[in-house]
């Protein structure tokens, strides 16, 4: 135990304190939990335990920090027979973190990261204790006012400017965020959450570090990193750091895709209409916020890959390349092999890929022989496609509103069944609706050259076709007809 938690305890116990505390805890979860009694409880009252459990959940972090903080210290500061994380048996502090208190790893770096910052060390020479990094920030933590996240906001920034930043200034820095967490700033708002006080702490060192940003910026371009992991029978994993600006990047085309409908008056989609007070409404997108960035990373390749302004590869556009087994691919059943991919996917995947690129046939006999090469036949081209979006608007599926710029073109009748590659043939949908069309419910057909929609029967039990378009000069027509 360090002298300084030492001194704060005296001679109790601190095992059988937080022992008595586990206890009323453990009371209080059985309540909570088994009994439910948080539901007869207001409003007012919710948040109120809330917010108790919250001030008891920092002053617990605040305890772990300074104890991982002593561990630590004893470690690399051994005393007898070797470092005290050899005599417990485990590797390094970060496991016998993990054992005694069931953390995540992440959780364990953590606590170590915020004891450095807090923690007041020890003279290995003459054994007096010293201050901590940030002193305002250690009493902050000890009172209970931000917990281990809050800790971290702080401290992250600050502890990054290392030597470059003069330590009256960043003590400064130190007493004026700890006061923002206590609500007791200089423009007295409220006790400021961790998010805030992360924000604040890096102007903060933008100001004391003008100079970091460089050594920051390269130590980036060091750290970027985007890798492909081995083929799984469920996908390729995928794992690598992002430039700040490329996931910012990424993000904006997000949340068009998924957020296109951006001016209130545009018209999201088609309406079905009922005479009966309880017509049923289009459905929300099933899809959780991880699936759906998946999908919008699928759509953004696509875009890429048909805008023609890609190197080429052997004097072609990359072109993904798709075998399939005829027979395979005419009767919906069975694999197709990806070029690059070990593991074999779905032959809908084949029949997505040539709505959505470049055909080419090539018949091989039972022995594998070439018989004969077809020549590459682009499926839709540019004149066609913008014929299309003028008539269809962006993906035609109720409440998408994916736009056409982003959509892919689908063969109604599919390509490999003989489906024309004609305007009166194609529809835009956007990824996702292209690749499980399938699979959703939803079905398109064409009249007279204009796509017709049939919702699932739980939407529509009567199964009525129904034209489909967001294009605002038809929806207009339609208008100005009635």
């Amino acid at each position: 135990m360090s002298v300084a938690l030492g001194k704060m305890v005296g001679m109790e116990d601190l095992e059988t304190q937080l022992g008595e505390l586990e206890q009323l805890a453990r009371r209080v979860a059985s309540e909570v939990l088994g009994e439910g009694a948080s539901r007869p409880l207001d409003e007012r009252a919710l948040v109120a335990v809330l917010a108790a459990t919250g001030r008891v959940q920092r002053l617990v972090e605040a305890v772990q920090i300074e104890l991982v903080g002593e561990i630590d210290q004893r470690n690399t500061s051994p005393v007898g027979e070797g470092r005290l994380v050899d005599r417990l048996g485990c590797h390094n502090v970060s496991e016998l973190v993990q054992r005694a208190t069931r953390v995540s790893p992440a959780t364990a770096g953590r606590l170590a990261r915020a004891a450095t910052a807090i923690r007041q060390p020890v003279s290995v020479t003459t054994g007096e204790v010293l201050p901590p990094m940030l002193p305002a920030l250690r009493e902050a933590v000890r009172d209970g006012v931000v917990g281990l996240d809050g800790a971290l906001a702080i401290a992250g920034p600050l502890m990054a400017t290392g030597s470059r930043a003069a330590r009256d200034a960043l003590l400064t820095a130190d007493g004026i965020l700890a006061a923002e967490a206590r609500g007791e700033g200089p423009d007295a708002a409220p006790p400021a959450c961790a998010d805030l006080l992360r924000v604040q702490a890096q102007v903060w060192a933008m100001a004391l570090d003008p100079d970091g940003a460089e050594p920051r910026e390269r130590r980036a371009m060091h750290a970027r990193a985007f890798t492909l992991g081995t083929a799984t029978e469920y996908g390729v994993p995928v794992r690598g750091m992002l430039l700040h600006e490329v996931a910012a990047q990424f993000q904006r085309i997000a949340d068009a895709v998924m957020n296109p409908r951006v001016d209130s008056d545009r018209v999201s989609g088609v309406r079905f209409v009922d005479d009966s007070a309880d017509a049923p409404h289009v459905p929300a997108d099933p899809r959780t916020r991880a699936q759906k960035q998946h999908d919008v990373l699928a759509t953004a390749l696509g875009v890429a890959a048909s805008s023609e302004l890609l190197p080429t590869i052997g004097g072609a556009a990359p072109t993904l390349v798709v075998t399939v087994r005829e027979e395979d691919l005419l009767g919906g059943r069975g694999y197709a092999h990806l070029d690059g991919c070990s593991e074999p996917v779905a032959v809908t995947a084949a029949t997505h890929a040539g709505c959505a690129g470049v055909v080419q046939r090539v018949a091989l006999d039972a022995r594998g022989r070439i018989r004969s090469l077809g020549t590459e036949e682009r499926v839709f081209n540019r004149h066609q496609r913008r014929a299309i979006a003028a008539r269809d608007g962006g993906c035609l599926i109720p409440g998408c509103g994916v736009p056409a710029a982003w959509c892919e073109i689908h063969h109604v009748v599919e390509h490999a069944n003989g489906g024309p590659t004609h305007t009166d043939n194609g529809v835009l949908l956007c990824w996702f609706h292209h690749r499980f069309i399938d699979h959703g419910g939803w079905k398109i057909r064409m009249n007279l050259g204009v796509p017709e929609l049939r919702a699932p029967n739980w939407i529509d039990p009567y199964g009525r076709w129904r034209p489909a378009t967001i294009s605002p000069t038809r929806l207009l027509h339609g208008v100005l007809r009635t």
